[in-house]
């Protein structure tokens, strides 16, 4: 098994390492400036734990950076923090230079498959602007997937590099979605964290007053989620479990197989299950933003 472990910063290739750059994120959203609060430190900031304030800065970042027009997520959903979401795409770049001679890929000829992708349409976006990759992305949300057509109808010139694709069975992953004349470069997930509503509710609660410090406070899901972006049953560690299980009856149709793992502690069950089946190469990769963790496990047959 083959590791590899970064800093506590972002990519280096990430344009959003060095911060956020306020001035230039008001003139691409206007209705940021009444958002901004002074930290203890005395910097400028937002309010990480109001979701008004993280949508206001996404819709800055993607306008100013990525050149994403009118940007929006359904009501409740997932809100998704821009820079960690582009270190995901960096670091699925770096895993596929193995297979292009040393260099990152790039263009309509790499085909990534993005599994889960709601309303926000935010790896297929992020992905088609650093790199010109293809993708296909699914969920089994409808108006998820609507809405995300919304969005490429909205941005024209993403048509040409995104489709998507209604999962109609929601036990199932890749059947049903994997035709047998496709074939992808890699696959990319940030799959349901949590086991219910109750284990979602509780760890919510817990993040909130963390980040208040005031425990007589209403807890607020600051990036939101509608139930199934954020629990299965079984949560994180059986959804993998079936992504690497399914993911066996495609070993010719799929190059790397990546996901985002939140508890540290589904790791070791995950690999011990892909060693069982004697997947080909192991790679765990850790990613840090400010005080969070995450961890990419990604695997080939």
């Amino acid at each position: 098994m083959d590791s590899n472990t970064s800093k506590k910063t972002l990519h280096e290739r990430n344009i959003h390492k060095t911060g956020y750059d306020f001035p230039k994120l008001i003139r691409a959203n206007p209705a940021l400036k009444e958002l901004l609060i002074k930290t203890p430190k005395g910097t400028t900031s937002i309010d990480f734990a109001d979701p008004v304030s993280v949508l206001a800065l996404n819709k800055a970042l993607l306008l100013a950076y990525y050149n994403i027009q009118n940007w929006s997520i359904l009501s409740h959903s997932l809100c998704p923090p821009i820079p960690g979401r582009a270190d995901y795409i960096h670091h699925l770049a770096d895993l596929l230079v193995s297979e292009n001679d040393g260099n990152i890929p790039t263009g309509n000829k790499v085909n990534i498959l993005d599994i889960g992708t709601g309303s926000s349409l935010i790896y297929p976006i992020l992905g088609e602007r650093i790199y010109g990759w293809n993708f296909v992305g699914t969920d089994i949300d409808e108006t998820a997937l609507n809405h995300a057509q919304s969005l490429i109808k909205t941005n024209r010139d993403l048509s040409k590099h995104i489709t998507l694709q209604l999962q109609e069975d929601k036990k199932q992953i890749f059947k049903g979605i994997v035709r047998k004349e496709d074939r992808f470069n890699a696959v990319m997930c940030n799959p349901p964290f949590f086991k219910s509503r109750e284990d979602n509710w509780g760890k919510t609660s817990k993040k909130f007053h963390n980040l208040h410090k005031n425990p007589e406070k209403l807890p607020v899901q600051n990036f939101g989620g509608h139930a199934n972006e954020l629990w299965c049953e079984g949560g994180e560690r059986q959804f993998i479990r079936t992504m690497i299980n399914e993911s066996m009856l495609y070993k010719g149709q799929l190059g790397w197989i990546t996901t985002l793992v939140s508890d540290k502690d589904n790791l070791k069950p995950l690999i011990a299950n892909l060693e069982y089946n004697k997947a080909s190469k192991i790679e765990i990769i850790r990613m840090e933003q400010g005080n969070k963790t995450m961890r990419i496990l990604a695997w080939k047959w």
